[in-house]
């Protein structure tokens, strides 16, 4: 019996097995069915695997102490001054201190070492510096500019204090830097120019510490806060007509109020629920390392600088904070180039409930006494006078020593900025910042041929796959070009421009450059002789808006009717589009009457008439109207049309006798006739004005030509050539000067015939004529001076026979003036005196020098030497 049942449970075991293995060929069978893909779904897979990006991961950027070259740097960076060895010791004796009475706090930040290992006391690597940029004298320009500037370079650690703290000269030099880095040379620069700043050794969240920005929204998606304007309360007038009674029924009112109600409720509760799940996805993963990561930032106090509230600065993004939001987790230390300051408050909820009075010693701990808040010097007078009371003079002495130590001067060089590196900015003259749903890229001025310089790419989601639009700032374009705003939805294109364009042109809203589509344009009306603010166009009209026209049009509207013709750009004038109506509008006149100043002019020219709308009057509802049905001047045949009362309709408020006759109905449809003519030329001007501006649109942007500074002389190759062509014609110009200054043959030279060849008695009649113009030069000189030597005389003579007769009633003041008087013209006598006599003595000297010159002068010497 047992071998049966051993038997019997064999076969079934076979048996299990076998079904077993007959499931798992179906299995295998069914799987391979279902992996086999028609056409349609290979496609897809083809275009989802398509659309899979694989990024190459960068090298990471690495900023050690291996990468700087230590042989170029001043003595100050390789050691120590008895100063600043000093300052170290008491350093090292305040973080023993610290650590007994808080040994349950991390180490302080106090002297890392340099670049050359040389271990240096933090507040002496800030180097205050103004530079010479306007741009970097306010804050957020400035930190904008570091943030630009630098690469960012993590920490070796994130819950570690760094082991070295760079000079801001070497930061700026590789343009690489880790947070620490970034806060000093931000602090640097906003010290010098004026700001209440400190760096900031503490702890942030994850994406502070990492630069992680796309859970940030862009600053320039932001809008601003919109203020309520508050509607000034209308006073009911005494005796207003009262409105009309409301007839319906209240229940049904407020059932259906009721009902609104419900839905708004609903629709805000589905909002909120929204928002909520959109809150929760923006969420970032639980960090482990949550409040245990380092990072530096800087802090500006309020007062310097007009600044109203203190607020923090994030070097990396150069984005401000409030001092109690909840990217900052706590605060360790504090320093600047004065001082240096422990954080003794709590930080159990952040920086939400720190008090930013340093003077206070109970909050803030402080290194040296020397400082300028003014709570800390009350401390130390009361200290003073305890001492003065408890202690000895000796004990005090001493302490007024050890208190009096101050910090050392900056070991760091002066920091500079070559206008170079401030205009490149970014490393390598580009930069990309990822933001939440969308993209900013930097670029430097001059790197792009379009003068692109930044460019902001907003997504429809957070996976950034589908564009939805596109803004781009530019610079230094001839077409002044400032602006391009793209939506890629809607396929609109906006154009902003800056003012000075010949064309005056603002903004261009536009589909697509073909004409007779739909756009907007909008002009610097101030520019333009017609006033013209802004004109909308599609295909079938065009509205004008004008401004400061001394013929008061506000408003031009055209509409068009169908061309019979294909539109063709080059024969606009040959087919133009048929107008039907022209409307106008105009503003109120006040120098005429209500009743003859237009308001608003319809020209229906495919019905041929005209209607006219004046102004309303004063505490008037109802205006004057007319309207005119236009005939021809003479009829089928030739004979002249004659004014009919049923071609004019009027309306008017207050009739007058004047306006019913029909020879002033006849004169204002004549003038209404040629307005109309001019408002057709107009039009037809504008349509001409659309084509030009596209068409120089087209050019512009085919040739996208950059403006260059004329004191821009590295890239101003038009004004470098005009300077070194003016400075040649200067220096040609100036030695034929002094070629014609010492060629005393050139005024008789030029007498002679060009290119003959001179005789001997040209020779001697050259030498004697200059001979003799030199003889008479000498002599006019010394007649000259002689006459200048008798008028003088002649005149003293005069003065003093005028004082002679007028001696006895003369006043003292007359007498000051004589007596000053003769002194000057004796001094001038004896001058002109002197210069005669030496003119006499040198006069022969000169001449007979002149003429050693000419016997030995190379064009005359073959003819003259005869008579040497």
């Amino acid at each position: 019996m047992e071998v049966l049942k051993e038997k019997i449970e064999e076969e079934e075991a076979a048996e299990r097995e076998a079904e077993a293995e007959q499931a798992a060929r179906r299995a295998a069978e069914k799987e391979r069915e279902d992996t086999i893909l028609n056409q349609e779904e290979l496609i897809d897979l083809e275009q989802k695997l398509s659309e899979i990006e694989v990024h190459i991961p960068e090298d990471p950027v690495i900023f050690s102490k291996s990468t700087i070259d230590t042989s170029t740097l001043p003595p100050s960076y390789r050691a120590n001054s008895a100063k600043e060895q000093l300052l170290l010791q008491v350093a090292d004796n305040f973080a023993r201190q610290y650590n007994h009475l808080c040994p349950d706090r991390e180490p302080l930040f106090l002297h890392p070492l340099n670049e050359c290992d040389v271990p240096k006391f933090v507040s002496t690597t800030i180097r205050p510096t103004l530079m010479p940029y306007p741009e970097l004298y306010n804050w957020d320009s400035c930190a904008e500019f570091v943030s630009d500037f630098l690469t960012m370079v993590p920490l070796p650690s994130a819950i570690k204090l760094p082991e070295y703290l760079f000079s801001p000269t070497s930061v700026l030099k590789y343009q690489r830097g880790n947070c620490f880095d970034f806060s000093i040379l931000l602090c640097s620069l906003l010290i010098g120019a004026g700001y209440d700043a400190y760096c900031v050794s503490g702890y942030a969240t994850q994406d502070l510490c990492s630069m992680d920005l796309t859970r940030e929204v862009c600053p320039l998606l932001k809008k601003p806060k919109e203020v309520a304007e508050e509607k000034e309360k209308v006073v009911p007038k005494k005796y207003t007509i009262k409105p009309p009674r409301d007839l319906r029924s209240k229940f049904e009112l407020a059932q259906v109020a009721k009902k609104e109600a419900e839905i708004i409720a609903a629709q805000e509760k589905k909002r909120k629920e929204e928002e909520e799940r959109l809150l929760e996805l923006d969420k970032p993963p639980p960090d482990p390392m949550h409040g245990l990561r380092i990072h530096a930032w800087v802090l500006i106090l309020c007062g310097r600088r007009e600044v109203p509230e203190s607020f923090f600065i994030d070097p990396f993004t150069a984005r401000s904070y409030s001092t109690q939001d909840e990217h900052f987790l706590g605060i360790e230390s504090i320093w600047n180039h004065k001082n240096y300051w422990v954080n003794m408050q709590d930080c159990w909820n952040g920086c939400k409930d720190l008090i930013f009075d340093l003077g206070d010693p109970v909050r803030w701990e402080f290194l040296l006494l020397e400082t300028e808040k003014p709570y800390l010097s009350l401390y130390e007078t009361e200290e003073e006078e305890e001492f003065t009371e408890d202690d000895g003079i000796e004990n005090l002495d001493k302490e007024d020593e050890e208190n009096n130590f101050d910090m050392p001067g900056s070991w760091v060089e002066q920091i500079s900025i070559s206008p170079k590196d401030f205009e490149t900015r970014c490393p390598l003259g580009k930069k990309v910042i990822q933001y939440k749903q969308a993209k900013l890229e930097k670029w430097t001025p001059y790197l792009n041929g379009n003068g692109l310089v930044s460019r902001l790419t907003i997504y429809e989601n957070v996976d950034c796959h589908k564009v939805v639009e596109i803004r781009e700032w530019y610079k230094n374009r001839e077409d002044l070009l400032e602006m391009r705003q793209v939506d890629k939805v809607s396929n609109w294109t906006t154009e902003y421009f800056k003012p000075g364009h010949f064309l005056a042109l603002r903004v261009h809203i536009y589909k697509n450059m073909i004409p007779e589509t739909e756009r907007t344009m909008e002009f610097y009306y101030l520019a333009r002789v017609d006033g013209l603010v802004k004109r909308t166009e599609t295909s079938r009209s065009m509205t004008e808006y004008y401004e400061g026209r001394l013929d008061f049009l506000a408003y031009r509207h055209i509409d068009y009717g169908i061309r019979t013709k294909k539109f063709n750009i080059n024969s606009a004038d040959s087919n133009p589009r048929p107008l039907l109506k022209i409307t106008e509008r105009f503003n109120r006149n006040l120098k005429q009457l209500a009743d003859d100043d237009v308001a608003e002019r319809i020209f229906v020219v495919s019905e041929e008439r005209i209607l006219l709308r004046y102004h309303c009057r004063e505490d008037y509802i109802t205006t004057s109207k007319r309207e005119f049905q236009k005939s021809n001047d003479v009829d089928n045949k030739g004979n002249k049309i004659i004014m009919t009362p049923d071609m004019c309709i009027s309306y008017e408020v207050e009739p007058r006798e004047h306006t019913k006759k029909l020879l002033f109905q006849y004169e204002m449809m004549m003038e209404l006739k040629n307005q109309e003519r001019i408002s057709k030329h107009q039009v037809w001007e504008s349509e001409m004005e659309v084509l030009e501006i596209l068409k120089i649109r087209e050019e512009e942007e085919d040739t996208h030509n950059l403006t260059v500074s004329i004191y821009d002389t590295k890239r101003n190759e038009k004004s470098k050539e005009q300077r070194e062509a003016l400075e040649r014609q200067a220096q040609e110009e100036h030695m034929r000067q002094v070629e014609a200054e010492l060629d005393y043959l050139a005024p008789f030279l030029v007498q002679l015939p060009p290119g003959e060849k001179l005789t001997r008695w040209q020779a001697l009649r050259l030498k004697d004529e200059c001979l003799n113009d030199f003889k008479q030069r000498l002599i006019d000189k010394a007649n000259l001076i002689q006459a200048r030597f008798e008028k003088e005389t002649q005149e003293l003579q005069k003065k003093q026979q005028w004082y002679q007769e007028n001696q006895v009633t003369m006043t003292m003041e007359d007498e000051d003036a004589y007596l000053t008087y003769c002194s000057q013209a004796m001094f001038r006598i004896r001058i002109l005196e002197q210069r005669l006599n030496r003119h006499k003595e040198l006069a022969p000297q000169k001449y007979l020098a002149l003429e050693e010159k000419l016997y030995r002068d190379p064009r005359l010497i073959e003819y003259l030497k005869v008579f040497v």
